[in-house]
Parts: structure tokens; sequence; C-alpha cells
């Protein structure tokens, strides 16, 4: 620790990314990226003429963008926001929305990156437990709070929430923002979006990182009420007003407009998994229900000594730590030939 560090530095827990490694000829199954590429439409908008308007500032409203995503989720412009990926987002509404004399809740197995964000911001944060099947129970909880965030699907555990039991919530918690992270919503779930117009204290949140394939150029949104989106821009253009460069925003846009491919790797992903699914089972997996684009198991044999034998084999899956969940590994679903020796791997570790 440096003495230069302030306190705050000092007590904090830095979230971990999941592992980047610069090696080539991996089976990378642990960072839940797209296994295919963007849409190819976005490779013809790459141009000169962008490359030529970079050394111009980016509209800092993003307008094009925003009247993108609003056509396709039908809803203003004025009611969308846009960020260098979901997790600038997240920090944002954190600051914006969560500083309260009442504590967020958010479940205790979830997204690492909402407690990051509580110490990051001096948030007063209180963890509602998952069922023992690793379920969400909205009714645990209670109504007096500072806001509610979580993630649907749920990261890691990959189980999701039925829109009705998400709208119950709102029904009875109509004081505080309520914040819906839909990182995986496209591989089986049903988006709140659809209720924001009901609901002024609902937030989703979504990435461009998964879904659409655009992980590299980080780009995230949300979607809420104009006076939310107000919210939120009042902090981001008091740290910084121009977020979206030219290049992710055309990139976006075609990601968008491209729905034939992003329908048909969507479709793709869903299928591998549930074939991915059926083989862990087969091998003594215990596999939890999925609606993201991975999967968590937990494998007959200790999950910590089988992930670095699969390191050992050049394929990268992710392990936890914390104690409710360090039986298992989340798998990331890639292409089926991936997925096919992935399988044939443990296949091989399995018999030893």
């Amino acid at each position: 620790m440096s003495r230069y560090w302030s306190e705050m530095v000092r007590q904090l827990e830095p979230y971990v990314p999941g592992e980047q490694p610069q090696i080539d000829g991996l089976i990378k199954l642990n960072t839940n990226e797209s296994p295919f590429p963007p849409s190819p439409t976005i490779t013809a908008l790459l141009n000169e003429e962008l490359v030529e308007r970079l050394r111009l500032y980016p509209d800092p409203e993003s307008r094009r963008l925003k009247h993108t995503i609003a056509g396709y989720y039908s809803v203003n412009p004025e009611q969308v926001f846009v960020g260098n990926g979901s997790d600038e987002v997240l920090a944002l509404l954190f600051m914006a929305f969560f500083k309260q004399d009442k504590p967020l809740l958010f479940p205790d197995i979830t997204y690492s990156f909402y407690k990051v964000y509580c110490q990051l911001f001096g948030i007063t944060a209180q963890t509602i437990p998952l069922r023992d099947d690793f379920s969400l129970n909205l009714d645990d909880y209670p109504p007096e709070n500072g806001g509610i965030i979580f993630p649907n699907p749920n990261a890691p555990t990959a189980i999701g929430k039925p829109l009705a039991e998400i709208e119950a919530l709102l029904e009875r918690n109509r004081d505080s923002v309520v914040v819906v992270d839909e990182a995986y919503i496209d591989f089986g779930g049903e988006t709140a979006i659809s209720l924001v117009n009901r609901y002024p204290n609902l937030l989703v949140v979504q990435t461009l990182s998964k879904s659409r394939a655009l992980a590299g150029l980080r780009l995230g949104f949300a979607v809420g009420a104009a006076e939310l989106i107000h919210g939120l821009d009042r902090v981001k253009n008091s740290f910084n007003s121009y977020p979206i460069d030219r290049i992710a925003e055309t990139a976006a846009i075609a990601a968008f407009d491209d729905e034939a491919y992003f329908v048909a790797c969507c479709d793709k992903v869903i299928a591998t998994r549930e074939w991915t699914r059926q083989q862990l089972q087969a091998l003594g997996f215990s596999v939890l229900p999925s609606q993201a684009n991975f999967l968590f198991a937990r494998p007959p044999v200790d999950a910590a000594a089988l992930m670095a034998q699969l390191r050992e084999n050049r394929i990268l899956v992710r392990h936890f730590t914390a104690s409710r969940i360090r039986d298992y590994l989340r798998i990331t679903i890639g292409t089926d030939a991936q997925m096919e020796t992935f399988i044939s791997v443990l296949q091989q570790l399995l018999k030893k």
C-alpha cells in the first residue's frame, strides 16, 4: 500500500474481472463473451470517412444511438441513457440514486461489482440471501429500502425471473429506484423495458457486450422514466460529457439494425447451451437452469482442481471462492466445436 492512498482506497476490495490471457489457441469459456463475431454490416461502416471524423469530438448526447434504441424498444429518446459499457452506467446510477439514508438491497450471490460500488461511493448495503436452490425470491425484499438492484438473469447463477414477479415487486415498492440489470436477457428472458412507462422508479440496464458481440467496444445503456435519465445525465455531465466515441456509436446502431443476425446468434447460443447442459449432466454435473449465455454447474469432483486441470488443457472456465458457490464452475457457451472439445476433455479428466 502506498502512503499516498486515501483511507477509502486502502479499504476498497476491487472487482476482479475474468482473466484475459494474451495467449493464442485457448478455448476461452470464462468471461461470457459471444462466441460469434459482430454483425457483418459493421465492417462496411468502419470506412475512411468514419476514421477521418475521429479528429472531431462525438455528439455528447449520442442522439443517433438513443433514437435507435428508443425505436427498438418503443420508448422515447428522452428515456434512454448510454455509456461506456453497462459497468459505467451502473457506476453512474449508484451515484445518482442509491446514496440514501436507507440501505440498498441486492442478492448475496450476484454480480460482485455491486459491493465494490457501494464501498467506492459510501453506500450502505444489505444483501438478501438467495434460496437454497440459488433462485431469487423478490418477496424477501422489504419495502423499507434505499433502492433495489438485481440481475435478471442473475449472475453467476444464470437463473432468471419472470416478468410478472418483477412487476409484483414494483407494485409494492414505489418509493425507491429499482434497477434490473439485464446483461443476459436476450438468451431466454423477457425484458422489463415494457414496464418502464408504468413504473417511474424502474430503470433497466443492458449491454451490447454479450448478445450483440461488442464486448471490445464497451457500450451499455439504460431505459427508464425521463426524470431518472435526467438524473444520470447530471452525474455523467459532471464527470465526462463525451462518453461514447464515434466508432462505438456507429457499430452499436448497426448491431441494432441487423435484427436477423442478432436473433440467429442468440438462437445458436441457446441451442448449444442446452446440448452442453445435457452433456454435463451425463457426466455427473449438477447444472442450474440457465437463461444466460453460460451454465453454472457443480462438478462431481473438486471444482477448483478441475478448473486447474482444464487450464492445463488450454480451456478456461471461471471459479468463484465465495463459500456458497465455491463448489461450482461458470462455463461460458462457445461455438459447437469449442463445446465439443470441452466435453471431450472433461470426459478424459473425469476418467482419471
